[in-house]
């Protein structure tokens, strides 16, 4: 019973996270743009928070040897909020990059604690319910955290007060709790180098997930607005990206476990490009429309990141499962990282449809690269289990390294 509550205590603690931290992307987008900030600095906020995402992920493991997990999550927590909370102190856009570094730590160092706690908590017994209860939370907690922006009034000093709220109440479920902080295990390693050494093809695919899934979650508002959506509809928007890509997760497990992986991979490219085409024709014809369009792209693009990562853990043993999560994960960030910067400066010189221009030719270039490394190298016969895991620290691995492994088959 004890167990059960920790975790409850930790699953509690993901949703205020995420609708705190969440919930500042979106609303800097748009109330950068409402003081007067250029499109490309708007898309900075964005790669800003992704960089310090990176940090992050980075310190946070050798934060908790240590402090342990109670502190380096308070320490995590008081930087969120402070990040959160100077947007209202200093309006300008280099200080609110500085913040949304500050608040990227905040979130991976925050997720790195939580996940360490669950990895050293759980049983072969709890496990399989323990993380399909924790994908769910993530999930619904993003979700809540875009429509969020529905309510909040954009450049408000109340709007930043409450997620900053938000964000300080995840303390309490965490360290609150009666059950004895885990002991701290050894950071992975960081090899980036590593998933491009397994499969070259997944290391691009996880480049072009963090391209597309950043330049939406970060620069969308922006592309709501040139449309000529209100703010409700643009959390409406972002919040369809995210349930479109929620339910496309069971379907691409089916298919990746069926298929050749490559194939997969390729076809969701092209499902992708068809998706920004889709939402491009759409743009002009009403929020239905628009909201539908939202919803086939993030059902085209989420599952990009899973396929490609199942992909890549089949030609790993289970001791590199760790590292190798680790070093996807940096290649996600770094495309998130230069995304949402490249993407607004496009908006900017040739309108709101440049985003799904360079989103479809990302796509296309791992189409064609996928294509030459099927003519290059065969698939592997016996392939790890699909396991859709969140992309929020380095040492997620570990959480779903198991899954992989208790499960191989043959094609």
């Amino acid at each position: 019973m004890r167990l059960i509550i920790s975790f409850t205590a930790l699953f509690f603690s993901v949703v205020l996270l995420q609708l705190g931290a969440g919930g500042l992307g979106p609303l800097d987008a748009i109330s950068g743009l409402r003081n007067g900030f250029s499109r490309a600095e708007v898309g900075l906020l964005g790669s800003a928070h992704f960089l310090g995402f990176f940090i992050g992920c980075w310190w946070a493991p050798r934060l908790l040897g240590s402090v342990g997990h109670a502190r380096a999550f308070s320490a995590f927590v008081a930087a969120g909020a402070i990040g959160i909370l100077g947007h209202v102190v200093f309006v300008n856009a280099g200080a609110w990059a500085l913040f949304r570094v500050m608040s990227g730590i905040s979130v991976a160092g925050c997720y790195t604690v939580i996940e360490a706690w669950l990895q050293a908590k759980v049983t072969n017994e709890t496990r399989g319910r323990a993380m399909g209860v924790y994908r769910g939370v993530d999930i619904s907690g993003s979700l809540g955290a875009q429509l969020l922006i529905g309510v909040l009034e954009p450049a408000s000093y109340l709007s930043y007060t409450l997620l900053a709220i938000l964000t300080t109440a995840a303390l309490v479920p965490l360290t609150l709790t009666r059950v004895t902080p885990p002991v701290t295990g050894d950071a992975p390693r960081l090899r980036p180098a590593m998933a491009w050494q397994m499969s070259p093809l997944a290391a691009a695919g996880v480049v072009v997930a963090g391209l597309t899934t950043a330049a939406f979650r970060m620069v969308g508002p922006i592309y709501g607005v040139e449309v000529g959506l209100t703010t409700d509809r643009i959390a409406l928007f972002l919040a369809a990206f995210v349930a479109g890509g929620a339910l496309a997760q069971y379907p691409a497990g089916w298919l990746a476990d069926k298929f050749d992986r490559r194939w997969v991979l390729i076809w969701f490219s092209a499902f992708a490009i068809c998706a920004s085409a889709l939402t491009v024709a759409l743009s002009g014809s009403g929020p239905v429309a628009v909201m539908a369009a939202a919803t086939v792209f993030g059902a085209a693009t989420f599952p990009i990141f899973s396929v490609a990562a199942a992909h890549a853990h089949d030609y790993a043993d289970a001791s590199q499962r760790v590292e190798l999560s680790a070093a996807l994960i940096f290649l996600y960030a770094l495309g998130a990282i230069a995304s949402p910067y490249v993407t607004s400066g496009l908006i900017e010189l040739w309108g709101p449809a440049a985003m799904f221009y360079f989103i479809s030719l990302a796509h296309a270039v791992l189409i064609v690269f996928g294509l030459a490394r099927m003519a290059w190298r065969p698939t592997r016969a016996n392939r790890t289990a699909y396991v859709y895991a969140p992309r929020t620290s380095f040492i997620t691995g570990r959480l779903f390294s198991r899954f992989r492994d208790k499960s191989r088959h043959r094609r």
